[in-house]
């Protein structure tokens, strides 16, 4: 990337960014909506697998793109959020889009969001958000690719995301838990409810296994539009009897290997054995389910079983960053972007599962408006020691308040409070080699955590 594309890249963010953001929601597609109507709807000119769920989001989409890619198709991602750069929420065919194409898509739509901007304001309903503009310009960059098909993440619940005004072919969810209660609801129920609005008419939806409330809720969505449901079965959890339309889907058996686990996973048109995913958990093996079955419902309808070798190379290829991630040795240094109770309960199992280490040491900084000390209580068993501190989010709960509650779960002895992460990290990796050999060092608590680790050690 040149000098020049590098300010106009930085320009455009921060033209992005200064809008209203991500987290500060206005339930409402009307504006996201009325850009692309007059982009000409760029979302209509692909089949969209369209994915929803409280955690594995970004995993599974990359899981399906990764497939997707192996059987020869030209793809579009959109995740949200980033680690790094703007640039990993529209990628083509695996790659960022390019520095200099992002620019110019900014550019092309800028005079339309405009006009549609002057019109919202006119009628009281506000500009566009940081992240419905980028919704608005990853449907068009995929249009223009062009892609065979998109696989898009949603930013937050369902009904009213910026993302849901295309309709999924194919709808995925992940396991419903509570988060962002104040904008989905305080009952499963009821974020089940706002998640299952991504289920269009004529859909297959795969689901995971789901509390029997939400499993209804689901049901009752599809049902309603004539939608098509497969379950992940395995554990026989609610969602598997009653089913609508589709058999069920299994995780049939799993062994841990190094550098990752060996699946054989029971898909919508098949049997998949020995498929090796490079990815940590139990919770990794069923969102491989999730996605081998959504690439067969999207390129077979689910009666078709796809090529056994390519979902072998494929999944044997997937990444994830950020996600159970060593990103340093000696000692041992895993990132996890875990940052609600469910998937810090994924990280905890996957830990007891994959690593054994003789001194585990956590670094946790979280934002304030999280369930804090639901993930403090789930780490306070897996952690010997732990350092409190906060990233360089606006959002970041500040440490000495953190370190307070952590002090009720863990007891004065086992509470480090280090302000700047770079010198947690460093306290971290010192207490963590005071246990001699062995020792393990796991940050946690947010993405934005994830990523500035990341970053500190040379991964970004």
């Amino acid at each position: 990337m040149d000098l020049d594309v590098r300010r106009r890249l930085r320009e455009v963010e921060e033209e992005i960014v200064s809008r209203a953001p991500e987290h500060d929601i206005d339930p409402t597609t009307d504006r996201v909506r009325a850009l692309l109507e007059v982009l000409g709807d760029p979302q209509r000119t692909y089949p969209v697998v369209h994915i929803t769920g409280t955690n594995g989001k970004t995993s599974t989409a990359r899981m399906i793109e990764r497939l997707l890619l192996e059987l020869g198709l030209r793809t579009g991602r959109f995740t949200s959020p980033h680690l790094h750069d703007i640039r990993e929420r529209i990628v083509l065919s695996g790659e960022l889009v390019e520095a200099r194409r992002f620019v110019e898509a900014y550019h092309e739509i800028a005079p339309l969001l405009a006009l549609v901007e002057q019109r919202s304001l006119e009628a009281g309903t506000g500009r566009l958000s940081f992240f419905e503009v980028l919704v608005a310009m990853g449907y068009a960059i995929f249009a223009d690719a062009p892609v065979d098909v998109a696989v898009v993440e949603v930013g937050m619940g369902g009904v009213w995301d910026a993302t849901n005004v295309a309709d999924g072919a194919v709808a995925v969810i992940t396991p419903i838990a509570l988060d962002h209660e104040r904008y989905l609801g305080s009952e499963v129920e009821d974020i089940a409810g706002e998640k299952s609005g991504i289920i269009k008419p004529g859909a297959i939806v795969v689901s995971a296994a789901q509390e029997i409330g939400a499993a209804e809720v689901l049901r009752q969505r599809a049902e309603q539009v004539g939608a098509s449901i497969a379950w992940d079965v395995t554990e026989g959890i609610a969602g598997g009897e009653g089913s609508t339309g589709l058999g069920g889907l299994a995780v049939l058996a799993r062994d841990v290997a190094i550098g990752g686990q060996v699946l054989t996973l029971r898909g919508l048109a098949g049997d998949y054995p020995d498929l090796f995913l490079p990815l940590h958990g139990e919770h990794q093996a069923h969102n491989a389910l999730l996605a081998l079955a959504a690439v067969e419902a999207l390129v077979g309808g689910g009666e078709q079983p796809l090529d056994l070798e390519v979902v072998r190379a494929a999944f044997a290829a997937v990444e994830s960053p950020g996600r159970l991630e060593i990103v340093r040795r000696s000692p041992t240094v895993l990132v996890d972007a875990a940052h609600n109770p469910a998937g810090i309960a994924s990280l905890v199992a996957a830990l007891a599962d994959s690593f054994v280490f003789a001194r585990t040491v956590g670094v946790f900084a979280c934002m304030a408006d999280k369930d804090v000390e639901g993930m403090l209580e789930l780490l306070e068993p897996v952690f010997d020691e732990i350092v409190i501190t906060r990233t360089t989010s606006m959002r970041a709960m500040e440490p000495e308040r953190l370190g307070a509650l952590a002090r009720e779960y863990f007891g004065d002895h086992r509470v480090h409070v280090v302000r700047d992460l770079p010198d947690a990290l460093d306290r971290a990796a010192e207490l963590a080699d005071d246990g001699g050999v062995g020792g393990g060092v796991v940050a946690t608590g947010s993405v934005f955590t994830a990523g500035e680790v990341r970053m500190l050690l040379g991964k970004s």
